[in-house]
């Protein structure tokens, strides 16, 4: 599938990118250099696939309104800080990240850890500030909370670390990256949702399926990339998970079974929404996307 073809994906890239720029707009900071690296990190180039996730979530149910707004910038807060970290020469030490050089080369480290914890911080201070009931805003700090630290994102980046040079099985495999690609895109998808007000238990759980999915399908296909992409395509160091001896889908599986494996999970995630009509069509779209992407 083309990016022209989903019709809907440039204007809520750019719809979540303004909303983006607004809540860097609206800080105050004694350190320029701070607020610089935050902006280099959060603004550089990227596909915004988790705030698209959540406008889409959103519009699989109701309406996308500005609290909808504040949750993609919640979730690409955190997203971003995690590759600023990740980025680290204590974690995955790359230089080059969305085809530009990784925070902590472009300013320093210090710097760049710095801005990772306040892009972090950013996340829950835009969601404690929707215009949402309080117990709205108060589950949707608890989800977002719960995806991207111990219990989700930061607990996978763990399991990733300490995997390097260890075989893993398929289920070792696929329970690390439920929790470090996985739970951060089941939360842009379901928190979309939540804040519409709109959402059944059920939607809601059927959304999480899908969002489980697509975040396996998500990481596979970078799997895929990283040994069939080109370090022009993909922004990043080609063959960076090879080099430092990374348990991947492909060196788990070969290259012919890791597709054949983001296809499994794009029709579950196609399944997962079989009770939704067609106002749920540009999150089956998105699962095409990240089967198909390039980069």
């Amino acid at each position: 599938m083309s990016r022209a073809e989903l019709v809907f994906l440039s204007g809520w890239q750019q719809r979540s990118e303004q909303a983006l720029e607004r809540q860097l707009n609206a800080l105050t900071t004694v350190s320029p250099r701070l607020l610089a690296a935050m902006r280099y990190s959060l603004l550089g180039k990227g596909k915004r696939i988790r705030p698209v996730l959540s406008y889409a979530g959103a519009a699989s149910v109701g309406e996308i309104t500005d609290a909808v707004d504040d949750v993609a910038c919640a979730v690409e807060c955190i997203h971003a800080y995690s590759l600023v970290h990740d980025d680290l020469p204590a974690m995955d030490d790359d230089d080059l990240r969305r085809g530009q050089p990784t925070c902590h080369i472009a300013f320093d480290e210090a710097t760049a850890i710095l801005a990772g914890d306040a892009l972090q911080t950013l996340a829950f201070q835009i969601l404690a500030g929707a215009a949402l009931p309080p117990q709205d805003s108060l589950a949707l700090i608890a989800r977002l909370a719960e995806a991207s630290g111990a219990s989700g994102m930061v607990a996978g980046q763990a399991v990733d670390l300490a995997a390097v040079s260890r075989q893993l099985s398929l289920s070792e495999l696929e329970q690390m990256h439920r929790f470090k690609t996985g739970a951060l895109i089941r939360a842009s998808v379901s928190m979309g949702a939540l804040a519409t007000g709109a959402a059944s238990p059920e939607q809601l759980a059927a959304l999480g399926r899908f969002g489980d999915s697509i975040g396996l399908a998500f990481q596979v296909q970078d799997d895929i990339l990283d040994v069939a992409g080109t370090t022009e395509e993909i922004g990043k160091q080609q063959g960076a998970d090879a080099l430092r001896d990374k348990p991947t889908y492909v060196s788990l599986l070969g290259l012919d079974q890791a597709r054949r494996k983001a296809r499994d999970f794009h029709e579950a995630a196609l399944e997962a929404l079989s009770h939704f009509d067609q106002r749920a069509d540009p999150l089956r779209q998105l699962s095409t996307y990240i089967v198909e992407r390039s980069s």
